[in-house]
């Protein structure tokens, strides 16, 4: 299946892709169904109440991951691209008072926070760990329309019926639609070789198949502008972050830090390192406190890809606008890979896919950045999601802060690792990385529930309990 570039990059707001943006999404899909009419339902019969259920990790991790306001918010017609993070207190205050939703071209309709929004811990759905069930009733409590709807990592959604069609068809290979359909790194560098061309290259083709190449340099410039502001307002912020931890922003002092030193000319063996963990954690910073980032493949790892993308710029004197884009197109076919053989979703395989995931589309970017062949950049995502391999996401209370905003720069951190090395030998490696895509999807397959964002396992109890 081709993913686009801007399927893996969306620009929304936090703290988490599968369990924020995938959720407002689904409302908003569950709000355009109930638009157009087009469902069964007895004559004259009109809908008066909504109401919603969450299961799996959705139900464990919501009230942490703020899943309950991204609910409400998207049957209010508020989608991740269009919201306003400042404003949404305020909408959510509203609704709560009134018990009123009112989406722009619907009637309004009846919704209570307290009743009509459930945490369903014991009946998960049958599909994915990520489930969300959307119902719409009259004026007699009659049920209208239920739709059934999963959030399956990185703000992707598919309703009941999709999922068992994909699961159905199962992994089958890349549409051939695309002048470079590769659906694994086999067939990537099988295809670099044969066309002489670079991945970005590749994949920059595979896009304009598609849209215009103004469109695409567009689109790609609107992410980094993106990523770019997240890291700028990450810095810039203090005080404690929401959700009853009471664990402090450091990204701005640490940056104080690092720039003094900088101007003062001061020796820093560590200072690469320094400067990727603290670009990474002010995403993640921001990430975890509601703001608008870039899903890179996810929310829970959106600090990794622009802190590397930081470094290059301020460390490598050759980076320009261009280097960007290849970056983002590099990074984007690595993380396509990973997505259609095994997984990006914290709640199917741990954090290995998330992180890890996006710990190899930063090294994949940087050896392409660093002139690194297709042979190197393959090596440099092998090695990279090589060394997340079972990594538990075991969130504190839920929330998207303790280990994630850490494990955000130790992921920069070895993604830089890994492209140095890489580029550095001639491309041939004892590992494929589809051997360690192919790992990580059987890892996660025999993890335990309990250390896949539900909260249940691991730090999130130890921390607790000590």
């Amino acid at each position: 299946m081709f993913l686009s570039v801007f399927d893996l990059f969306k620009i929304g707001i936090g703290p988490s892709s599968s369990h924020t943006m995938g959720p407002m999404v689904a409302a908003e899909r569950f709000l355009d169904e109930l638009a157009e009419g087009e469902w069964p339902r007895p004559a004259g019969a009109t809908v008066s109440r909504l109401a919603a259920s969450l299961h799996g990790s959705l139900a464990f991790t919501g009230v942490g991951h703020a899943t309950d306001r991204a609910v409400i918010l998207g049957l209010n017609g508020l989608t991740p691209t269009t919201i306003d993070p400042d404003t949404a207190d305020g909408i959510l205050e509203r609704i709560r008072r009134t018990r009123r939703l009112d989406p722009p071209g619907h009637p309004g309709y009846d919704f209570d926070p307290e009743t009509d929004l459930v945490f369903d811990r014991k009946a998960p759905l049958p599909g994915h760990a990520n489930g969300l069930a959307f119902s719409a009733f009259d004026a007699d409590s009659r049920l209208l329309l239920r739709r059934v709807y999963y959030s399956v990592g990185g703000g992707f959604v598919v309703s009941e019926e999709e999922l068992q069609a994909l699961q159905a068809r199962g992994k089958q290979a890349a549409e051939h639609d695309v002048p470079y359909p590769f659906a694994n790194a086999r067939e990537m560098l099988a295809m670099a070789a044969e066309s002489g061309l670079s991945i970005a290259e590749m994949k920059r083709a595979n896009e304009e198949s598609r849209i215009s190449a103004a469109e695409l340099d567009s689109g790609l410039d609107r992410i980094w502008e993106a990523m770019h502001g997240c890291v700028e307002r990450g810095l810039s912020q203090e005080g404690v972050m929401p959700g009853g931890l009471n664990v402090r922003r450091r990204a701005r002092r640490l940056h104080e830090t690092l720039q003094e030193e900088w101007r003062q000319n001061r020796p820093n063996p560590l200072s690469a390192n320094d400067w990727l963990s603290v670009y990474a954690m002010a995403v993640n910073e921001e990430n975890a406190a509601g703001g608008r980032v870039v899903t890179a493949p996810t929310n829970g790892a959106a600090g990794v890809v622009p802190a590397v993308l930081r470094y290059w710029l301020r460390f490598h004197v050759d980076a320009d606008q261009k280097g960007i884009r290849d970056f983002l197109l590099t990074a984007a076919a690595v993380g396509g890979i990973v997505k259609h053989n095994a997984s990006i979703s914290g709640a199917e395989v741990g954090c290995q896919g998330e992180v890890g995931s996006a710990s190899a589309m930063a090294a994949a970017g940087l050896a392409a950045v660093m002139g690194g062949t297709p042979e190197q950049v393959e090596n440099a995502a092998e090695i990279a999601l090589e060394h997340h391999l079972g990594m538990t996401c075991d969130p504190v209370a839920g929330l998207v802060q303790v280990p994630c905003i850490e494990r955000n720069a130790l992921g920069a951190v070895k993604a830089v690792t890994a492209a140095s090395l890489a580029v550095k030998g001639d491309g041939t490696h004892f590992v494929s990385l589809d051997a360690a895509v192919e790992t990580m999807r059987q890892t996660g397959i025999d993890m335990n529930e309990r250390y896949k964002e539900t909260s249940l396992g691991g730090l999130a109890v130890n921390v607790v309990e000590c």
